[in-house]
């Protein structure tokens, strides 16, 4: 058994076919990595002639991990499953709180190997809109705080945006890109304080939810 998720097609004239990104039940934290990436590349337009090859098999390696997962290409269908075959099209080593960026030099197919990390990086949505996402997909999350502020700073001063309503809140600030990135689930909350480039303020009880929630839209859960 797999999980299924087909993206429409993006819209006009020259929208391309539905592309279904298949990943295995129970599947690793790496599947639904790589699978979230691949959703939001076909939902946003991105690299779809990659998305819909015919036949292609690619390795992905953490670079600091055990992980590993392969990425099989076909018929307008893509599968997402753990482990790595004896012999893939291209293999590549990435670098997993950098946006999939390439750790070393791939093996195989160096082409093909390009053409997936360009499909494994979707544009990130700006800011405020990856903030409302967010709030829209975690909002059931137990223990959310009643309110989300999440504050940049801007060409013209201070900016956020606010979200909910109610006694308890949650502030994130951080520069445009990592809002962005963080509440896309491009990037991890727990990476991004540890690099100090994430400030928060809240009960640490807060945190330990409002990580989870993150990790919800990162892994798309």
């Amino acid at each position: 058994m797999t999980e299924t998720t087909t993206v429409p097609a993006v819209s006009g004239a020259e929208a391309a076919p539905e592309v279904a990104v298949r990943i295995e039940d129970d599947a690793t934290p790496l599947v639904r990595l790589i699978g979230r990436a691949l959703r939001d590349s076909a939902r946003a337009g991105h690299a779809l002639p990659v998305l819909r090859k015919p036949a292609a098999t690619v390795a992905i390696r953490s670079h600091d991990t055990p992980q590993a997962a392969t990425i099989t290409f076909g018929g307008g269908a893509v599968e997402v499953s753990g482990g790595v075959p004896a012999e893939p099209d291209a293999a590549i080593t990435v670098d997993l709180n950098a946006r999939f960026s390439s750790a070393e030099a791939p093996s195989g197919d160096a082409e093909l190997a390009a053409d997936v990390l360009l499909a494994l990086s979707p544009p990130v949505p700006d800011w405020q809109a990856a903030a409302e996402q967010f709030w829209t997909a975690t909002r059931s999350v137990p223990g959310i705080p009643d309110v989300l502020v999440a504050i940049t700073e801007g060409p013209d001063g201070l900016e956020q945006v606010v979200l909910g309503e109610g006694a308890t809140q949650y502030l994130i600030a951080g520069s445009p890109e990592t809002l962005a990135g963080v509440f896309s689930g491009a990037d991890d909350l727990l990476a991004a304080l540890s690099a100090g480039v994430l400030g928060v303020q809240g009960t640490l009880s807060q945190l330990s939810v409002m990580v989870g929630a993150s990790w919800k839209v990162r892994y798309d859960v």
